[in-house]
Formats: C-alpha cells, sequence, structure tokens
C-alpha cells in the first residue's frame, strides 16, 4: 500500500507499507516506538506493548533492523507469551514457535491478499514473466545427467528420490542454522510418517 508521511520528520518522499486486512485507501497508520498507540490493523509498535494473542506481522528479529518474518500475501503470527527475560514468543506461520527481543516492532493484523495464492497463471509463458525456468524431470534424463535417469521405457528409477547429486528429497529436515537455534522455542509440526 502507498503511504505518506503527515510528519516532515521522514521527508517529503512517499513510500510502501505493507497492506493489513482491513486497511484501506485514506487510513491512517501510526507506527511508535513508545506506547499510546491504538490496537489497530496497520499500526506499528514494539512487541511489549502489544497485548498477547494478538496477531501481527511484518516481525523485526533485531530492533531497528526492519520487519524480516511474516511478510507473505494472507499471513500473520500469534503472540503467545511475554517472558521476564527481555523476550517475547511469538508463534509463526508454519507453527514453529520462535523467541524475539521484546524491543523489536510489528505491526499488528493480518496481510491482505490472502486470495494470491489460489491466482492461476494461464499458461507457461506467464511464468517464465516472473523469472521461473523450464524444469526437467529426472526419469526424462540419460543415466550420466541424473540418478532417476535412464532405463527401457518408462520406469520410476526404482530408487528414493534424490537429487541430481544424490541426496535424498524426501523425509528430512533442511533446515541448518546452529546460530539461531537457540531461539526456536518448538519447531513445526511434521506431518504423518515425518522424521523429526
Amino acid at each position: 500500500m502507498f503511504t505518506d508521511f503527515l510528519d516532515d520528520a521522514k521527508g517529503t518522499k512517499p513510500s510502501y507499507v505493507l497492506a493489513a486486512e482491513g486497511m484501506r485507501a485514506g487510513s491512517t497508520i501510526v507506527a511508535s516506538t513508545d506506547g499510546g498507540v491504538d490496537i489497530r490493523p496497520g499500526n506499528a509498535m514494539p512487541l511489549k506493548e502489544i497485548p498477547v494473542g494478538t496477531n501481527v506481522h511484518n516481525i523485526e528479529l533485531r530492533p531497528g533492523q526492519g520487519g524480516k518474518m511474516v511478510r507473505a500475501a494472507g499471513t500473520s503470527a500469534v503472540l503467545v507469551k511475554k517472558g521476564e527475560d527481555g523476550y517475547a514468543t511469538v508463534r509463526l506461520p508454519s507453527g514453529e514457535q520462535r523467541l524475539v527481543l521484546l524491543a523489536c516492532m510489528a505491526t499488528i493484523g493480518t496481510l491482505s491478499n490472502a486470495q494470491h495464492a489460489n491466482r492461476v497463471l494461464g499458461k507457461a509463458g506467464a511464468v517464465r514473466w516472473l523469472g521461473v525456468r523450464p524444469t526437467t524431470r529426472g526419469v526424462a534424463m540419460n543415466p550420466i545427467d541424473h540418478p532417476h535417469g535412464g532405463g527401457e521405457g518408462r520406469t520410476s528409477g526404482g530408487r528414493p528420490s534424490v537429487t541430481p547429486w544424490g541426496v535424498h528429497t524426501k523425509g528430512h529436515r533442511t533446515r541448518n542454522s546452529k546460530r539461531t537455534d537457540n531461539m526456536r522455542v518448538a519447531r513445526r509440526p511434521t506431518g504423518k510418517g515425518k522424521k523429526r
């Protein structure tokens, strides 16, 4: 959503903000690091000022860094708990619960345009306009090019799904960020039959 600042402190150049569900053209939004801001969709404030159970989006990871988490269309996180140690627990759209500093800013509400995921592009050319290149299936390749390749006639490969380099593609997690693991309170839920 296109926004214009009312005060000259930010300059006269307009900027863009993420539109929350319920915001309309002409809506006034407030972003403040101090208290006294209404709990209305689009208003931004530190997590310490937001009541527990509120839907939030555009959450900072470090104070003053700018929003990094929960920015996709139609998504929101829930402020689960505010601790005495200076951290808040936030439940992300994936189901993972994560610690975030109470001084970090977040925006109230759910992001708009929830139907974005349902749009049909209609043709392969429209996907190319978005920068997505064609993907060739491994079973359509030669054995030299992919582990699934080769075989007389149509064959499924006879082995678990792997990447072109032989790494298994299903049933195990790919996250490998040990630096931030201590900020994760609970992992995202796994599907039935998946390894933890």
